[in-house]
């Protein structure tokens, strides 16, 4: 990491095909979220250091509600969030607060944004508590699979998007049929497996008005009932410099 000042940081809006690139390269699942919208690079200097994309949530009917009064266009999901190595620690949740001022700059209508820290993978979501979002769910993996051949995907990818290449890859090696429900039981009886370890849910509220339908969780609940991530790895959030 380089002895930098995060104040040197410049958040700009940038390409899907730059974002798409950098996010391949530098995100833990090495996949891009195909509905993506909103892109917005970090740098310093010239050089692209972090990639934060935004975009409607995959169903956005299981989310809406956690709002109350929201609009079907009013919120966005932090869908995927890469940094190289270079930018210091602190660099994340700076990054993440310049892009709200952007979003609620030019996208006045959005009014609240989602994300899920995945804890199979990454982590816990230590960068989104540094930067202002409520914790409001956590829950067991039900969401990603691995295959006996290492692979690892969304049950959503498989089951709702049919038609992407990873879906279409998993299926023909593992000889299942798609029939285009969203039934998960086909993967489960070719081998693959829900991963150990919990998802969480942060949500932070643009319009300060608005409402949580749902309870906002204290951070020591993460450790209270043992769902403490880091890098995929069961590490109490209390062993760890938040």
């Amino acid at each position: 990491m380089a002895d930098i000042n995060v104040k040197d940081i410049r958040v700009k809006a940038i390409d899907a095909k730059s974002a798409t690139a950098f996010i391949r390269r530098h995100h833990y699942s090495g996949k891009v979220v195909l509905n993506s919208q909103l892109h917005f690079g970090c740098f310093h200097g010239d050089r692209l250091h972090g990639v934060l994309s935004f975009g409607p949530s995959l169903d956005k009917s299981k989310v809406i509600g956690l709002v109350a009064g929201t609009g079907w266009n009013e919120f966005v999901e932090l869908n995927r969030m890469a940094f190289d190595e270079y930018l210091p620690r602190n660099a994340e949740s700076r990054c993440i607060a310049v892009c709200i001022r952007l979003i609620k700059k030019h996208c006045p209508h959005i009014k609240w944004i989602i994300s899920f820290a995945d804890g199979t993978q990454c982590g816990d979501g230590t960068i989104y508590r540094a930067s202002g979002f409520k914790l409001t769910g956590v829950t067991k993996n039900s969401t990603l699979l691995e295959f006996p051949g290492g692979e690892r995907i969304a049950a959503t990818t498989l089951t709702a998007n049919g038609n992407e290449p990873a879906a279409k890859a998993i299926r023909a090696k593992y000889n299942i049929k798609y029939t285009g429900s969203a039934a998960v039981k086909p993967y489960l009886e070719a081998g693959g497996r829900y991963i150990p370890g919990y998802q969480f849910r942060y949500i932070y509220l643009i319009d300060k008005n608005c409402q949580l339908t749902v309870p906002v969780l204290p951070f020591s609940y993460i450790d209270e009932i043992g769902a403490g991530m880091y890098k995929g790895q069961a590490v109490p959030v209390r062993d760890r410099k938040e």
